[in-house]
């Protein structure tokens, strides 16, 4: 029991950044019906940001997650301005290539200024102390990690719930014609979309670079793959269903490692998506939709 317990905690930790991460795919996705490939990039960008902030200014780890995600912020609307926003007529093809050379951009040409090396972050940044509760050991950065997620998943859902642009991003996610004549600006809500997206992404690269202690410009790969899956998993444009989804991945990975199969841990992720696409394609929380002739 307790070292099931304890594959739970560490589940938990892995899914809530699996969680941010995949919030970024599933509001983008939800408002222009694009898989935004190049998100995990902005998630390395966050992390790199991170890294410079706690290694150069010697500032503490808030300061740096702030200061990733106004970073992250920026880049994910220029992004969005340059990148897409000329191609949003174009076909679906055009703008998912167009993704894939976004990324590849990101990764090489941080490849080019910081260079290929692994990184990490300085010692002390967080404390080393880990809490043994009834057989279940839980360390400062798991504790950090789900408690800045949480907040900001909350804060996510009190943004889109309850305010105006948040009411602006609905109204576009359900008929984007519809509310431009209503008197939204909808390249304005587009690029709200991405920029909370990217925020996220960045303090999600602050956290995962923290937990894991390990950072290069390649390190948004996978985990940007297993956080799309998420987003699938729990319904692709569905918010809540992104937060299932990520926490629901990261539980199922490290069950997968902790009990002697960590070759297979990327395997399982992937399959679980086949299987969804397979057997349930709008997800977990997704609704099916009809397309009218």
């Amino acid at each position: 029991m307790e070292r099931f317990l304890q594959q739970i905690v560490n589940g938990l930790s892995l899914g809530s950044i699996y969680a941010l991460i995949a919030l970024g795919y599933t509001m983008v996705y939800g408002i222009v019906k694009l898989i935004n490939f190049a998100h995990g990039d902005v998630f390395m960008i966050g992390a790199f940001v991170g890294f410079a902030v706690t290694t150069f200014t010697k500032l503490g780890i808030f300061p740096a997650l702030v200061i990733a995600m106004v970073t992250c912020m920026v880049l994910g609307v220029v992004i969005e301005r340059v990148a897409y926003k000329p191609l949003r007529n174009s076909s679906r093809i055009a703008v998912l290539i167009t993704a894939i050379g976004v990324s590849l951009l990101l990764e090489y040409v941080m490849m080019y200024f910081v260079g290929a090396q692994t990184r990490s972050y300085p010692a002390g940044v967080l404390p080393a102390t880990i809490y043994n509760i009834y057989g279940v050991r839980i360390s400062v950065q798991q504790i950090i990690v789900i408690v800045v997620s949480v907040i900001l998943m909350a804060l996510l859902q009190f943004i889109v719930k309850k305010t105006k642009q948040g009411k602006a991003m609905r109204a576009v996610s359900f008929d984007k014609e519809a509310a431009q004549l209503m008197g939204i600006n909808v390249d304005r809500t587009i690029s709200f979309t991405f920029l909370l997206g990217s925020a996220l992404a960045g303090v999600a690269g602050v956290i995962f670079g923290i937990y894991y202690n390990s950072i290069d410009p390649l390190m948004g790969m996978m985990p940007g793959m297993k956080a799309f899956v998420a987003a699938v998993f729990g319904g692709i444009g569905n918010i809540p269903g992104a937060m299932v989804g990520g926490l629901s991945i990261g539980v199922i990975e490290t069950f997968v490692a902790g009990y002697g199969l960590s070759l297979y841990r990327d395997a399982a992720v992937f399959a679980i998506l086949i299987l969804v696409l397979i057997l349930k394609p709008s997800g977990l929380m997704g609704t099916s939709t009809g397309n009218k002739v």
